[in-house]
């Protein structure tokens, strides 16, 4: 969105809140959780309908999986906001190279997965779903992909799981909810709003969603990724995870921002990845 939409949307917003504060967070939660980008373009279906598809189902989402064999282990992909299975294109050709299984999916109300709106707790359990069904000794999330993915390992322990990369991925649920906030301009009284909205729908406060402080208890070998240059996602994240996890490799970039497709990170990964 332009900063003039923004603008008027979070003025709105606030007006709204002084009528009805929970309907105004609800609203803005319903912002907070709608990708307007991420469906499957045109010019991507050309390289997704070179994988084996299949769909699979957590409670009323459809989720849409891809999968190139190969012989080597098998590798899962879990993409980022607003994006879909395309963004790993470039590295999905070299892990092909190298024969491995790579399976991918689009997160719910991503790609061609179906839903509305999406969250990170939700992305997990869908993650849960595809590593049932797949398998995978290997796990690659980034952004929020990322976090979801970290989430999965935290709740499910899979032992079977041997590695984990982590590509830009946000620590701190408040952290992300701090950067919505500021940026749409809203006052307290929706803050507020949306972190109670929060506890009612999870069960849990924000700050519970917290992927340093569950990488306390993941024992997953794990490479971390992040850019100093990342608008997008602090740096800082990266650093709290790393302080926290007991097995973690961290490479900290430079250039290549918060999307991290660049030819030197995927060599990072399949490095990572082969050793």
């Amino acid at each position: 969105m332009s900063n003039p939409i923004i603008k008027i949307i979070g003025n709105s917003l606030n007006a709204v809140s002084y009528v009805s504060s929970r309907y105004a967070s609800s609203k803005a939660l319903d912002l907070f959780a709608t990708p307007r980008q991420g469906r499957i373009l045109d010019t991507q279906k050309l390289f997704l309908n070179s994988s084996e598809k299949l769909e699979l189902k957590h409670e009323n989402i459809t989720i849409a999986t891809y999968n190139w064999k190969g012989n080597g282990k098998t590798i899962l992909l879990a993409h980022g906001w607003e994006s879909n299975t395309h963004r790993w294109e470039a590295l999905i050709l070299e892990l092909k190279k190298l024969d491995y299984n790579i399976v991918s999916l689009d997160a719910p109300a991503h790609g061609g997965s179906s839903g509305k709106q999406f969250n990170a707790v939700l992305y997990s359990e869908c993650i849960n779903v595809v590593a049932k069904h797949y398998k995978p000794q290997i796990l690659i999330g980034h952004s929020v992909g990322g976090m979801s993915s970290g989430f999965y390992q935290y709740n499910y322990q899979n032992n079977a799981l041997e590695k984990l990369v982590l590509l830009g991925a946000p620590s701190e649920f408040t952290g992300v909810f701090r950067r919505y906030v500021d940026m749409m301009g809203y006052n307290e009284r929706i803050e507020n709003g949306l972190n109670n909205l929060v506890v009612e729908r999870f069960n849990k406060k924000p700050s519970y969603f917290s992927l340093s402080n569950f990488a306390k208890t993941i024992d997953t070998e794990t490479l971390i990724i992040h850019d100093v240059e990342d608008k997008i996602i602090p740096h800082n994240d990266a650093k709290m995870i790393v302080k926290n996890h007991k097995n973690a490799q961290f490479i900290s970039t430079t250039g290549y921002g918060h999307g991290l497709r660049n030819e030197v990170v995927n060599n990072h990964i399949t490095d990572f990845i082969k050793s």
